[in-house]
C-alpha cells in the first residue's frame, strides 16, 4: 500500500488536475454544483452497484468518480470564496473530533450502540430541533425508512425484542388485507406502507440491509429473467408468444445456475 506522503501526493496531483481542468476544460468551465447534483447522485449509486458485487476493482474506479466531485464542488466553493477543499476537511475533522467524546475526550462507552446514542444527543446539544432533521428529504423512501427507524433507535425509543416488532408486522399486514377487501385504493396504499415500515424495522433488528436484501432479489430476478430470454431467442420464440407453463420451465432451470 501507499505511504502517507504518496497518497497525499496523489491528492495533491487530483487538486493541481482540477485547477487546470476548471480553467482550461470548456465542459468543466461551465459546470455548477447545480449542474453536478445529479451526477453526483448517478456516481453514488454506482459506487452502490461496485459495493454489491463486491467488485473492488470497481469500487476504487467509483470511489475516484465520488472523491473528484467533492474536489469539484470545493473548487466551485473556493472561486466564490465561500470554502475551499481544505475547509471542507477540516469541518469534517473537527466534527469527528466532537461527535467521538469516547475517543477524544473522558466520556466511557460499553458497546456500539452507547456511540450512536452518545451521537444523536450530541446533534441535538448542537442546536438541532429534531433527531430525524439529518435525514435528507430526498432519500429513496426504503433507504430513508431505514435511517428514520436508526435515528429515533439512537435515542432510546425502540422495540426490545425481534418478537414484538414481528407482531407488528403481523398486525399492519392483517389491517392492510382488511382494506384490499374492502377496495379503498386510498387506505389500501397507506396500510402496504405501514406492512413496508414494519418489515424495514423488522429486518433491522435481524441486522439486515433491507436495501441491500431488495436490490440483491432485484439482482437475482434479472439474471433468472434475463436467462429465460435467452433461452426463448435460442429457440427462435417471443416471450410473448410462449405460454406462462413454457417459461416456468427455463425459469425453474435458472433458479439452479
Amino acid at each position: 500500500m501507499n505511504s502517507r506522503t504518496n497518497q497525499l501526493k496523489a491528492f495533491d496531483r487530483l487538486l493541481t488536475i482540477m485547477d487546470e481542468l476548471r480553467e482550461q476544460c470548456p465542459w468543466d468551465k461551465k459546470q455548477t454544483m447545480e449542474t453536478l447534483r445529479h451526477l453526483t447522485i448517478e456516481e453514488t449509486y454506482e459506487l452502490g452497484d461496485a459495493i454489491l458485487d463486491k467488485d473492488l476493482e470497481e469500487v476504487k474506479k467509483e470511489l475516484g468518480d465520488v472523491l473528484l466531485h467533492i474536489v469539484f464542488y470545493s473548487k466551485i466553493g473556493s472561486e466564490s470564496k465561500d470554502f475551499d477543499i481544505a475547509d471542507v476537511c477540516n469541518s469534517i475533522c473537527e466534527k469527528l473530533i466532537h461527535r467521538h467524546p469516547h475517543i477524544y475526550g473522558d466520556v466511557k462507552v460499553e458497546n456500539e450502540e452507547d456511540v450512536k446514542r452518545n451521537w444523536e444527543n450530541l446533534k441535538l446539544k448542537e442546536g438541532k430541533t429534531s433527531v430525524l432533521e439529518g435525514v435528507p428529504k430526498s432519500l429513496p423512501a426504503l433507504v430513508k425508512a431505514n435511517r428514520i427507524q436508526e435515528k429515533v433507535a439512537g435515542i432510546g425509543f425502540d422495540w426490545e425484542e425481534p418478537s414484538q416488532v414481528w407482531e407488528k408486522v403481523e398486525e399492519e399486514l392483517n389491517e392492510f388485507k382488511v382494506e384490499v377487501q374492502s377496495g379503498n385504493q386510498d387506505k389500501m396504499e397507506s396500510e402496504f406502507g405501514d406492512v413496508i415500515f414494519s418489515m424495514v424495522n423488522y429486518a433491522r433488528f435481524l441486522n439486515i440491509n433491507p436495501e441491500n436484501a431488495l436490490e440483491r432479489t432485484n439482482k437475482k430476478f434479472t439474471k433468472r429473467f434475463q436467462y429465460l430470454e435467452s433461452k426463448a431467442k435460442g429457440l427462435n420464440k417471443q416471450l410473448t408468444d410462449m405460454t406462462l407453463a413454457e417459461m416456468d420451465v427455463f425459469w425453474e432451470e435458472a433458479k439452479n445456475l
